[in-house]
C-alpha cells in the first residue's frame, strides 16, 4: 500500500510489544520481574544511546538500576521457557512453507576471565582470535520476514572441565562440553519440534563441512545448501571427486548467471554450476555439489554440498545459498538496534536471559516490518 499508514495500523504496530508481553508474562510468578521482562525488549528498542543497566532501568521507570541485574541474575524465571515462546512467535508471525533455517555463530568481545565461556578463540566479529564469548544462533528466513529464534553459548573445553570456574559462573552441572556443531543440531531439532515451518537449512563451511550436521538436516527431511571447503569429496558414479577437481572439469558453457538475492548495491550476481552426486535413494532425495564463481574474479570460488527433492532446480539451490546472508544482517541489526552485545552480565543465567529477550526484541522488529509491508488490514491479535 502506498502513502501513509492508517492510524489503526500504527497503533497495531506499537502494540506488538504488548502482544509479546502477554505471551511471555505467564513465565513469571511475581509482578515486578514480569513487568521488567515485558519492558526489557521495549527498552532495548528505545533510542537510548547505551543499553546498559542504568539506561534500561531509567526506561523502565526504576529509581535505581538494581532491578535490571535482579531480572537477569536472580529473579525466578526460565530463559528456555521464553525461548520456546520465541519459537512459537516466530512460527506464527513469520512462518512459511518456504522457510529456511540458518545456522551461524558470532563473537562477543570481553575483557578478563570471569564471563562464562570467555576464552582466546576465533571471533567472526573481529575476524581474528580474541578474548571473547562465542554464541551459536539459529536464524529463520521466509518471504514474510526473518529473525533469530534460538541461541546457544559455546563453552570451551577449558571451561567445561573446570569445576570451580563453572560453579562461579553458574554453569549447570548437567551441561557437558558440546561443540558449536552439536549446539547447532540441537537448535534445529528444537525449532522443528516446536512446529517452525521450514523446507531448507543452510550454513557456512564451519558447519557444512561436517557430515553429521548435513546428515541431521537430511534426517529431518529438509533440503540443505551448506558451504564446504575445497577438499570436500563426494562420489559420482564410481569416482570419488574433490570439489576443487570438479571445478577443473566444468565446461565453459555450463555456468549459469543467477542472482542469489538483493545486496546493498543491487542483485548479488554470480556464475553457478550444479553437479549431481551419489545418493542412497536418488528417487526420494538427491545430492549435489554447487559451485559459485565470482563474475568479476573467476578465481574467487565457493563450494556447497546440497541435498533435497529430486525436482530441485539450480534456482532453488541458489536462492537458499543466498538466504544464508540473512543471518549476517540479523547479527548487525541485533547488535546495532537490539542491544544483543551490550550486556553487563557474566553468568550463564544472565547471558541466556539477556540474549533471549534481545532476540525477542529483534523478532518484534521483523513482525512490524512484515506488517508494514502488507497492503492493509490489521494484524491478527493486534489491538485497536
Amino acid at each position: 500500500m502506498s502513502g501513509r499508514p492508517t492510524a489503526r495500523r500504527v497503533v497495531g504496530w506499537a502494540n506488538e510489544l504488548d502482544t509479546v508481553g502477554e505471551r511471555i508474562g505467564r513465565r513469571f510468578a511475581r509482578r515486578e520481574p514480569r513487568q521488567r521482562a515485558v519492558g526489557y525488549p521495549r527498552g532495548l528498542l528505545s533510542g537510548a544511546e547505551r543499553k546498559n543497566g542504568w539506561q534500561l532501568a531509567e526506561h523502565l521507570g526504576d529509581p535505581t538500576p538494581d532491578g535490571v541485574p535482579h531480572l537477569l541474575a536472580r529473579a525466578d524465571w526460565e530463559a528456555d521457557g521464553v525461548r520456546d515462546d520465541l519459537l512459537g512467535y516466530g512460527a506464527e508471525s513469520l512462518g512459511g512453507a518456504d522457510g529456511v533455517l540458518i545456522v551461524d555463530q558470532t563473537g562477543f568481545l570481553k575483557k578478563g576471565t570471569k564471563s562464562v565461556g570467555v576464552a582466546r578463540q576465533y571471533s567472526g566479529t573481529a575476524g581474528r582470535i580474541e578474548n571473547c564469548q562465542v554464541g551459536v544462533f539459529l536464524g529463520y528466513a521466509t518471504r514474510t520476514g526473518r529473525a533469530l529464534l534460538d541461541r546457544g553459548l559455546y563453552v570451551p573445553r577449558e571451561w567445561a572441565g573446570d569445576a570451580d570456574r563453572r560453579e562461579e559462573a553458574g554453569v549447570p552441572k548437567a551441561v557437558a562440553f558440546a561443540t558449536e556443531l552439536v549446539l547447532a543440531r540441537r537448535m534445529i531439532d528444537r525449532a522443528l519440534a516446536a512446529g517452525v515451518p521450514a523446507r531448507w537449512g543452510t550454513a557456512d563451511a564451519v558447519y557444512g563441512s561436517d557430515y553429521h550436521f548435513r546428515a541431521a538436516v537430511e534426517k529431518h527431511g529438509l533440503g540443505y545448501v551448506a558451504g564446504v571447503r575445497s577438499d570436500f569429496a563426494a562420489f559420482s558414479g564410481f569416482r570419488r571427486v574433490r570439489a576443487k577437481a570438479w571445478l577443473a572439469e566444468v565446461p565453459a558453457d555450463a555456468w549459469q548467471r543467477r542472482s542469489c538475492g538483493e545486496g546493498s548495491n543491487g542483485p548479488r550476481l554470480y556464475d553457478w554450476v550444479v553437479l549431481r552426486t551419489n545418493s542412497p535413494d536418488p528417487d526420494e532425495y538427491s545430492r549435489w555439489v554447487l559451485i559459485r564463481r565470482s563474475v568479476s574474479d573467476p578465481t574467487e570460488v565457493a563450494y556447497f554440498a546440497c541435498g533435497g527433492p529430486p525436482a530441485t532446480t539450480l534456482s532453488d539451490l541458489v536462492r537458499v545459498a543466498g538466504a544464508r546472508w540473512a543471518i549476517e544482517d540479523l547479527f548487525g541489526l541485533a547488535k546495532g538496534d537490539c542491544g544483543l552485545d551490550e550486556y553487563e552480565v557474566w553468568s550463564w543465567v544472565g547471558w541466556y536471559r539477556h540474549v533471549t529477550l534481545s532476540l525477542f526484541a529483534l523478532a518484534v522488529v521483523a513482525v512490524i516490518r512484515s506488517q508494514a509491508a502488507k497492503p492493509g488490514g490489521r494484524k491478527k491479535g493486534a489491538r485497536s
